[in-house]
């Protein structure tokens, strides 16, 4: 993956959960104005067959529950809890992340429709059943992937259950992985089965591969990502250096740098120690 944030990394979007809440804000109030006009914006795949695009991209802004105090509390933990990743992680690897979960959830939903006008052909009506299964093809499992990954990150959090009783993360992790493997094994049709292995896709991804420093603690993985950035930025070549100071350029653009004609050898010196130094012979 370094190799692709060398390129790419500088398109990568801060704040992403920040972003991700702002689209729900925009549901809730849609929600509030007109509900019924919502369900032009889920990710329906056979609408979106048939010319309705904008609802690949729609989909996430339609809120995961009704607005109320507990889901305020919620969000603002999902905001918490995804601004975290993205510090301990770095914006790239956290935007590839959420990005990546949205992106199966889309192909998903083609999946399931597909299997189901192999399986049912013209016996079913496919646009009444893509525009319920739609409903199930939401954000509500790349939050959960969220949760789940920061409880494989920072296994020793403690959170408060009903904000009362001190947890671990990590138990609520595998609370809900559980849980997960039950609706998916058990109490889920297809449809969830689908959106549930697409959304939780990338979590089984980054899991795989993060297994080398999964356990490292977020203070050592801050480290790494600020060594990175010191190598990036002192590998950088300056044009001017001043041979008494070591100013160059990047530590003040205004200086003006001359080399001294009296000095045996190539030194350059910036305008306050050009005419103060001792000529090197």
């Amino acid at each position: 993956m370094s190799n692709f944030e060398k390129r790419f990394g500088k398109y990568a979007v801060r704040n992403l959960s920040l972003a991700l809440i702002l689209c729900y804000v925009v549901g809730y109030i849609i929600q509030m104005i007109n509900g019924s006009f919502l369900g032009y914006l889920t990710l329906n795949p056979y609408e979106i067959l048939h010319g309705q695009i904008w609802r690949v991209f729609t989909w996430l802004i339609i809120p995961p529950s009704s607005l109320d105090p507990f889901t305020i509390i919620m969000l603002l933990f999902y905001y918490n809890i995804g601004t975290s990743l993205e510090r301990t992680w770095g914006t790239y690897r956290y935007n590839v992340y959420l990005l990546s979960g949205m992106s199966f959830t889309v192909i998903g939903s083609f999946i399931w429709l597909a299997i189901q006008y192999f399986t049912g052909g013209a016996a079913l009506n496919l646009e009444y059943v893509s525009a319920i299964a739609s409903l199930y093809f939401s954000t509500y499992y790349i939050n959960m992937s969220i949760f789940l990954a920061f409880a494989a990150t920072f296994p020793d959090v403690q959170v408060l259950l009903m904000f009362i009783v001190p947890v671990k993360v990590k138990w609520l992790g595998i609370l809900y992985g559980l849980v997960l493997v039950y609706d998916f094994l058990f109490a889920g049709n297809l449809v969830t089965r689908i959106a549930i292995a697409s959304s939780l896709l990338s979590f089984l991804i980054f899991f795989v591969t993060s297994r080398s420093h999964i356990h490292m603690t977020p203070r050592q993985m801050k480290r790494r990502v600020e060594f990175k950035q010191d190598i990036r930025r002192n590998s950088r070549v300056t044009k001017h250096k001043c041979a008494i100071c070591g100013q160059t350029e990047d530590d003040d653009p205004t200086l003006e740098f001359r080399f001294c004609s009296k000095c045996n050898g190539n030194y350059e010196y910036c305008q306050q120690h050009l005419f103060t130094h001792t000529h090197v012979q």
